[in-house]
């Protein structure tokens, strides 16, 4: 048996002509009729009693019919699962990104993206880098967003790396008086309390070393573990913050200090480093590849509109 024969059997079956069924298939019915009779010789059996120009189906016809409708239903819906996946838009999606993104960014920009097809599965979960980096070693992620920078901790045989790079921001409270600069250098910094991200972070060391260079007093008042948090003690005017531009962008989207922390860019060339990081030994799915370059412009769009000079580096 062909799939052909089995589609023109169940069309005659419905349609309960040659004719119809060949408007129907928009085949001709000598066409229609020589994939009817090579199916009864395949078969060894005649489907059809012939009274003058009917057709009156045999009784095993319409068990033939019942089992080939659900096979021929199936393969359409294969058929059409199979288009919708190569098309990119169907399937599941693991994504894991940091606790900065992960709060507001990446959920507004995928909710687009999916909007209300039901036919894709999502899974977001809010990791820190380094978990990151090992969810997708272990191949079990369809891509991750994190903190760029040197990976000591994980084989990074077992993923590749995208770095985007981009300038930071000064964050103050705005009835602080350096909120009426139009920049914050390092030299205006000094000895000023600084809010922090936990010690050992790159953006710590990078900033020690730039207040080192610059002969200034380096004064940590504040530690949190990521950027949202420690803008509640900015505003508060218990600290300056030196964050990311994204972390930026966030803040200004959820407002949860009421717009009272002001952004000011920095005049020295100090950058906050991102990655995507995706599978090496798992090519990606087309709806998987979609969503992450999707990504990936998001993210270029909204460090532009901020001014924060991305550079987007090769894969690694």
């Amino acid at each position: 048996m062909h799939l052909s024969q089995l589609a023109a059997f169940r069309e005659v079956m419905t349609a309960g002509s040659l004719s119809q069924a060949a408007r129907n298939l928009n085949r001709t019915q000598p066409a229609v009729s020589l994939a009817i009779k090579s199916l009864e010789d395949n078969l060894g059996l005649k489907l059809f009693r012939r009274e003058g120009r009917r057709l009156i189906p045999v009784p095993e016809a319409y068990y033939l019919l019942s089992e080939s409708d659900v096979l021929l239903t199936r393969l359409d819906a294969l058929n059409g699962t199979m288009k919708s996946l190569a098309t990119a838009h169907s399937g599941h999606l693991r994504i894991a990104a940091m606790p900065g993104p992960s709060a507001y960014l990446m959920p507004a920009f995928l909710s687009r993206e999916i909007g209300a097809n039901t036919d894709i599965h999502l899974a977001l979960s809010s990791r820190n880098t380094l978990q990151i980096r090992k969810l997708v070693g272990s191949q079990s992620l369809d891509f991750g967003f994190g903190d760029g920078g040197i990976d000591e901790e994980t084989d990074h045989q077992l993923y590749r790396t995208e770095r985007i790079s981009a300038r930071c921001f000064c964050a103050l409270s705005c009835d602080h008086p350096l909120a009426k600069k139009a920049e914050i250098s390092i030299a205006d910094l000094d000895e000023q309390k600084m809010g922090l991200l936990p010690d050992g972070h790159l953006l710590n060391k990078t900033l020690e070393h730039s207040f080192a260079a610059a002969g200034c007093t380096f004064n940590m008042a504040v530690e949190c573990q990521f950027f949202l948090p420690l803008m509640h003690f900015v505003a508060a005017g218990q600290c300056i913050a030196v964050i990311d531009p994204l972390a930026v962008a966030t803040e200004r989207a959820m407002q949860s200090t009421q717009q009272q922390v002001f952004f000011r860019p920095l005049s020295d060339d100090i950058t906050y480093e991102y990655a995507i990081y995706t599978p090496r030994h798992r090519p990606l799915s087309k709806l998987a590849e979609r969503i992450r370059d999707g990504w990936r412009s998001e993210v270029i769009s909204i460090l532009n509109s901020l001014g924060a000079e991305p550079v987007l580096g090769g894969e690694e």
